[in-house]
């Protein structure tokens, strides 16, 4: 009996990349993102008026421009820990050290369910989506048209965007998961011959020759 584990088990995906390679490529191109959006969270923290994250409305106050301080803070350390996350999974699937691909393997699985909520919810409250419109800023391209949208197919196309992204998504974890149950079974193929290696050494030549020879045995004397 095979279990499902092992029936979408492979060594290779994107059609031709191994998954040692693919893993080594997922988490670069993760860190780049995550390094990227470092890069302007760090401008806007050292210029804030420039990248008007901060509001200036004095019936506000000061209390809103500290939260957003806040924020942007939290905002940076997420993308540190991301980068260190994704770091991790590189250097684990180069070095094939399974353990290290386990952070980004749960996070991978937490950002999948995040999206899955976004389209239960979708599909709950169709209504939320015509809510977030209103939302965006009016300067948005065709913001008007996509409202005048019917609601039933606006959602019907919020689910097919959400659902190929699920799609992808659910492919890369399988990936990953392949790559960690690859390391895990080479592993465990090397600790074995380790552990049960049963050959016989060979003394070296300066023994062997100073091994001095054996008497022959005596003649065979006939009676």
């Amino acid at each position: 009996m095979i279990s499902p584990w092992d029936r979408w088990y492979t060594t290779s995906c994107c059609l031709c990349c191994h998954v040692r390679t693919g893993t080594v490529i997922l988490g670069i191109w993760y860190m780049l993102i995550n390094a990227v959006v470092l890069l302007i969270l760090l401008s806007a923290l050292n210029n804030p008026i420039q990248y008007g994250y901060l509001l200036t409305n004095a019936e506000l106050g000061s209390d809103l421009d500290v939260m957003d301080d806040a924020n942007m803070c939290i905002a940076t350390a997420i993308s540190l820990l991301m980068i260190l996350i994704c770091g991790m999974a590189t250097y684990g699937a180069y070095k094939q050290h399974a353990a290290w691909l386990i952070p980004f393997f749960c996070y991978q699985i937490f950002d999948f369910v995040l999206n899955t909520l976004v389209a239960i919810s979708v599909v709950v409250y169709p209504n939320s989506i015509q809510d977030y419109l209103h939302q965006l800023p009016g300067t948005l391209p065709y913001k008007e048209d996509i409202m005048s949208t019917n609601n039933l197919c606006l959602a019907f196309l919020v689910l097919l965007f959400v659902g190929c992204i699920l799609s992808f998504k659910a492919y890369l974890i399988g990936c990953v998961w392949n790559c960690y149950r690859y390391l895990t079974i080479r592993g465990e193929v090397l600790l074995y011959v380790t552990t049960n290696d049963t050959s016989v050494l060979l003394p070296p030549y300066e023994e062997v020759v100073a091994i001095r020879p054996k008497e022959p045995p005596p003649q065979y004397v006939e009676a």
